[in-house]
């Protein structure tokens, strides 16, 4: 025990004190999803991607687009319409029409209000109830007075499991992620909540004409701006930009009425949109599971900054300020 003590005897004697153990390091949300396992990440089927083709720009650049289109059970009626414009090449040949700073770029046939020069739509496209705005599945049975079960309810279930839910919401109840989308609630209680996709940055949605239009999917725009969560419940949205949104969000932007363009050499030609399994060597993409214990983690250190430039932590985070990462799989 003396021999033990010496040191610290001679320590004190010098006036040095033992030297603190370091910190263990704060690690930044990008550093943490860096850092996620393989098993962590989900592939993206390619015949869930839409691939849009630009014109190359006044460089010769080569610009491209990918989309995610929505899973189930959300906007299926929309999307479906979409698989079926595709796959009739509605678009080849049609523009980016409108381009508003701080909110929306949007694309589709420029004399689609002219019905001597509109494109003939495929057939087979279905007309979709604005009820499908949002999923409202029958609530899970009822097991005790006070309680209820998400059994037999698949897609409930999975909401439960979500990794991050916030509350209040200035627009919902709460919000949560369900298999990798941002999603809003009219009720905290997720057994009988109804459900609705949210517009954060990047998200794509359908133009309409006034209700009860619901459109086609033959209009489609992308979100370029502060998250314009007053149009939830109001407009379709089918799916949100992967890869390239530089190439929409950097375009001029439009002098007309909303920012449409006023003279047709303004618009940008589109070459082709095509699902991503009739695309050559498209990249396998992949999404963190909002189900991981990695997510858990990311969305926290996004809503509680503690990475050495931050001063004083959030203690919170709107969903739309907590996006899913995507990556090529390694």
């Amino acid at each position: 025990m003396r021999m033990m003590l010496l040191p610290l005897a001679a320590l004190a004697l010098s006036g040095q004190a033992p030297a603190p153990s370091p910190a263990p390091k704060v690690l930044a949300p990008s550093e943490i999803v860096a850092a996620a396992p393989a098993a962590d990440w989900v592939a993206i089927a390619p015949s869930d991607l839409l691939v849009m083709d630009l014109a190359p720009d006044r460089d010769g650049n080569k610009r491209r687009v990918v989309i995610q289109l929505m899973p189930p059970p959300f906007s299926q009626g929309w999307v479906g319409n979409i698989r079926k414009l595709a796959a009739a090449r509605f678009w080849d040949g049609t523009s980016i029409n409108r381009v508003q700073d701080n909110y929306v770029v949007q694309w589709g046939d420029a004399d689609g209000e002219d019905k001597t020069k509109a494109k003939v739509l495929p057939g087979g496209l279905v007309t979709v109830p604005e009820q499908n705005y949002l999923f409202a599945p029958s609530p899970a049975p009822v097991v005790h007075p006070d309680r209820v079960t998400l059994s037999g309810s698949p897609d409930r279930a999975l909401l439960a499991r979500s990794a991050w839910s916030a509350r209040p919401d200035t627009y919902a109840a709460g919000t949560r992620f369900f298999a990798g989308w941002p999603v809003a609630m009219d009720d905290l209680d997720i057994a009988f909540a109804r459900v609705w996709p949210v517009h954060c940055y990047g998200m794509v949605g359908v133009g309409r004409n006034l209700s009860p239009d619901t459109g086609t999917g033959a209009e489609l725009y992308t979100v370029i701006g502060h998250a314009p969560r007053h149009l939830d419940r109001n407009i379709a949205l089918v799916g949100r930009v992967i890869s390239g949104i530089e190439n929409l969000s950097s375009l001029p932007r439009g002098t007309g009425a909303l920012g449409f363009y006023e003279k047709p050499e303004q618009r940008v030609t589109i070459t082709s949109i095509r699902l991503g399994n009739e695309v050559a060597g498209l990249p396998p993409y992949q999404y963190l599971s909002t189900e991981s214990a990695t997510f858990a983690r990311y969305a926290d250190a996004r809503a509680n900054r503690r990475d050495a430039f931050f001063i004083v932590p959030a203690g919170g985070a709107d969903i739309c300020n907590i996006p899913v990462p995507v990556r090529v799989a390694k």
